[in-house]
């Protein structure tokens, strides 16, 4: 990656210091924060920046491009999900860059007494909505109770803010009623005219849920419930049985849910159990009684009961206790049986418990590394879970199981064109060993080799290391279609289940989080070290990557071991964390303060943020090549978290690998909204990887 005509773009330093804990730091770049002309110019000089350092992987770019392309089933359609006469689905069609929602009347033969699907009728066109738009988002999709209406809400921006409108399905037309500067979430009222949904503040929290009737004006509209405490969400959504709207309160430690009748939109909410710091709860109406999902009493989660007439916690009776080496991580109801949604030794797994006698069992999956989750159940009345299936080499499944006789059935695998045969790719999970002696796993892919079992490599191997590490978020092991350009090409990709994730149950996640934040970054440290000594790469092969969170992680990955790695790529990364979290007006940051801390509260915080912060902690090293994106309409995670942190890392390396920072300026957190862009997105971002660990043969061994 070499350019003459174009030099990095350089930023003017103008200090500003901080001064917290004792401790004064001096950052030369805060002013990029403004979304001025100077900033964007700036950033438009970076996107040519990246253009021309990387012009000479244009061929491997389109190629790849075309590696993702051709094994895409352009023009698919999705399973269909039956509900009260209709089958509803998605399709797409090659050339669009979105999905076109679509339903089928359920009708009855009556001389046969056999259903078959009447016409298709086209509920929503993305592709027409989005028109010549750069970005388009659907943020709320919610069909009556009735199947009348649409409320739908979409955003053109990025910044996450929609604008809600109202399709007549009978007529295919959008009423007068508009509402802007909403955000997800909403619920129909069982009269099919009302609907409830959600407003966020200025700071982009989800704070107060308002009630709207079709055919009246927007200024009418009822604000039903406010939460003002700054670390809470509020949302809204309708029970499985539309028996019950529930608005949900939830911080990153606590929740709190009030109900409110389907039938009765203009009733008093009920309160379930008030609000306790630390205890989170979920529930779901069923016969007349909430099943309830909480760590209350239960570290790893357990399930309670209780009936409507007494709500509150002090009447929860435990249903399915609490185990130290499972964790419960939700649940669903379908006839006789309740599900859970379990995560073992790092692993989801389905299990399944009659209501009538507590028989448990685990439902079975073919692979011993995969990831299995509960799909469309929207009937309760039944006896038939769909859930979905995928591995590292498996495409993406849809089964349905029947919990009656056990007989399963695929209903549809994602098919991968180009003659993709699982058998050439070999996927396994290994185990690398922390600092603290804590066994982290790491979930492995490769094309197989040519040995005489056929998965023996004699040499290290290109690799790209993903983790994440936040949120008690897991990062599954999945199928990837434009992973197949990688591994085609001699890769490795391996992904670092590291602490401060939720693969291993509650302590997992506690394990990397406050003042222990610091075990995320060493866990991924080990795992390449790891991955190393197992003569599975080597540094010059090795790249490491991860996006917002898992772009903190990438950032404090290479100040503390850049030896390690040739390559790293931060996707809108979470990098410049100390600032952002010591303001309070920026989205996020009040609620983030009981995931993160607030260093402006807690020494102790402060001084675990100065150990890991990617901005602050950039210094004269032998850096690897480094790959950056933001999203100018990013609520998330600021643009000028990346760029800031570019020009520390140009200032300090002392390797002379580029360090690129490509921004997208008509997008937000997710990148490109089309599925055309988005590829074309990740295939320079392969591009990158692949020329900077010197692989770009496809084939090559």
């Amino acid at each position: 990656m070499e350019s003459e005509e174009l030099q990095a773009p350089t930023a003017e330093a103008r200090p500003t210091e901080r001064v917290l804990w004792g401790e004064t730091v001096v950052d030369h770049y805060a002013w990029m924060r403004e979304k001025s002309v100077e900033v964007t110019t700036h950033l438009e000089a970076e996107n040519a920046y990246v253009e021309s350092m990387m012009a000479s992987t244009v061929d491997l770019q389109q190629t790849i491009f075309d590696e993702i392309k051709k094994r895409v089933k352009e023009t698919d359609l999705s399973v269909p999900v039956r509900k009260d006469g209709w089958s509803y689905f998605t399709r797409t069609v090659e050339g669009d860059q979105y999905a076109i929602h679509c339903r089928r009347p359920i009708e009855l033969d009556p001389a046969s007494g056999t259903e078959h699907e009447g016409d298709e009728q086209i509920i929503l066109d993305e592709n027409i909505e989005a028109a010549e738009a750069e970005y388009f988002e659907i943020g709320v999709f919610e069909v009556s109770i009735d199947h009348r209406m649409l409320a739908w809400a979409d955003d053109l921006t990025g910044d996450e803010r929609f604008t809600l409108r109202f399709r007549d399905l009978t007529t295919g037309e959008d009423l007068p009623d508009r509402i802007d500067g909403v955000t997800y979430g909403s619920a129909w009222a069982a009269d099919n005219t009302t609907l409830f949904y959600v407003r966020p503040d200025e700071a982009t929290r989800p704070y107060q849920i308002w009630r709207h009737k079709l055919g009246t004006p927007v200024d009418n509209d009822v604000c039903v419930f406010q939460e003002d405490d700054e670390r809470f969400f509020a949302s809204v959504g309708r029970d499985k049985d539309d028996h019950f709207i529930q608005i949900g309160v939830s911080s990153a430690i606590t929740d709190e849910t009030w109900l409110l009748p389907a039938d009765s939109p203009t009733a008093e909410l009920e309160l379930v159990t008030g609000r306790r710091d630390g205890i989170e709860y979920s529930v779901m109406h069923r016969n007349g009684q909430l099943v309830i999902h909480t760590n209350d009493g239960a570290e790893n989660f357990r399930i309670m009961t209780t009936s409507l007439d007494a709500l509150g916690h002090e009447s929860w009776v435990e249903l399915v206790a609490e185990r130290h080496d499972v964790m419960v991580s939700g649940f669903d109801s379908l006839g006789d049986y309740l599900v859970l949604f379990e995560r073992a030794q790092g692993l989801t797994r389905l299990a399944v418990r009659r209501w009538s006698n507590g028989e448990t069992w685990v439902l079975d999956q073919p692979e011993e590394v995969y990831s299995v989750w509960a799909g469309a159940n929207v009937d309760m009345d039944t006896s038939v879970l769909r859930y979905g299936y995928t591995s590292m080499v498996s495409p993406p499944s849809v089964f349905t199981v029947d919990l009656d006789t056990g007989e399963r059935t695929l209903l549809k695998q994602s098919e991968v064109l180009g003659g993709y045969d699982p058998d050439q790719y070999e996927t396994w999970r290994s185990w690398a060993t922390a600092s603290d002696g804590a066994s982290i796993p790491i979930s492995l892919v490769r094309r197989r080799g040519s040995g005489d079992d056929g998965s023996q490599h004699d040499r290290p191997q290109p690799c790209v290391l993903y983790a994440y590490g936040a949120y008690e978020a897991s990062m599954d092991p999945t199928f990837s279609v434009a992973r197949l350009s990688l591994l085609d090409r001699g890769f490795v990709f391996a992904i670092a289940h590291v602490r401060g994730g939720g693969e291993m149950g509650r302590r997992w996640y506690l394990g990397g989080k406050f003042e222990h934040k610091i075990n995320t970054f060493t866990d991924t440290v080990a795992s390449a070290r790891h991955l190393i000594d197992e003569g599975l790469t080597s540094p010059t092969q090795l790249a490491v990557r991860g996006g917002s969170a898992g772009g903190l992680l990438v950032g404090s990955v290479i100040n503390l071991a850049p030896e390690l790695f040739a390559a790293a790529v931060a996707q809108v990364p979470f990098v410049d964390n100390i600032n952002t979290m010591l303001d309070p007006s920026l989205p996020l940051t009040v609620t983030e303060w009981e995931e993160w801390g607030d260093p402006a509260k807690s020494e102790a915080i402060y001084r675990a943020m100065r150990a890991y912060s990617p901005y602050e902690n950039v210094a004269e090293r032998l850096y690897p090549a480094v790959f950056a994106t933001a999203g100018l309409s990013d609520p998330r995670v600021g643009f000028w978290e990346p760029a800031k942190w570019v020009q520390r890392l140009r200032a300090e390396t002392t390797s002379g690998a580029p360090v690129l920072l490509w921004t997208d300026l008509g997008a937000g957190h997710g990148g490109p909204s089309g599925r055309y862009d988005s590829w074309r997105d990740e295939a320079r971002t392969l591009a990158f990887i692949i020329q900077a660990v010197g692989t770009a043969t496809p084939g090559l061994r």
